[in-house]
């Protein structure tokens, strides 16, 4: 039950941070959606030891196993879309896998090159 409550609190955390970026994005005016800014103030929350991750943790975990969740009422909203699923979406569905895999090797080599540096070797 502690577990529970504990990882609403943190979600609750993040769901502030996510408001305070909405709110900048908006006075501001900028270009970037507010849920990038909140983004961007919790990483420098956490690097700069203003917050401990001990206070996110549990709650981020929670959101992340539950992700996928998030994606359903994109796929279904796509369903009302039936050009999509022609030749345009034969183009749309290319790049977004072609965008995966480019993703998914930069991710794993800027990885491997983060842990050599960490290390003190260079690839």
């Amino acid at each position: 039950m502690m577990k529970i409550v504990k990882s609403i609190v943190q979600i609750g955390y993040l769901y502030i941070l996510l408001f305070i970026g909405n709110t900048i994005a908006r006075l501001l005016h900028l270009p970037i959606p507010g849920s990038i800014i909140g983004l961007v103030l919790l990483f420098l929350l956490l690097q700069f030891h203003i917050i401990k991750l001990e206070w996110i943790e549990l709650g981020a975990a929670v959101l992340l196993s539950e992700l996928l969740l998030f994606f359903i009422p994109s796929a279904i909203g796509v369903i009302d879309y039936q050009a999509l699923f022609g030749m345009q979406g034969m183009k749309v569905v290319l790049v977004i896998v072609v965008s995966a895999i480019v993703v998914m090797f930069v991710t794993g080599y800027t990885a491997q090159w983060l842990e050599q540096r960490k290390k003190g070797n260079t690839i």
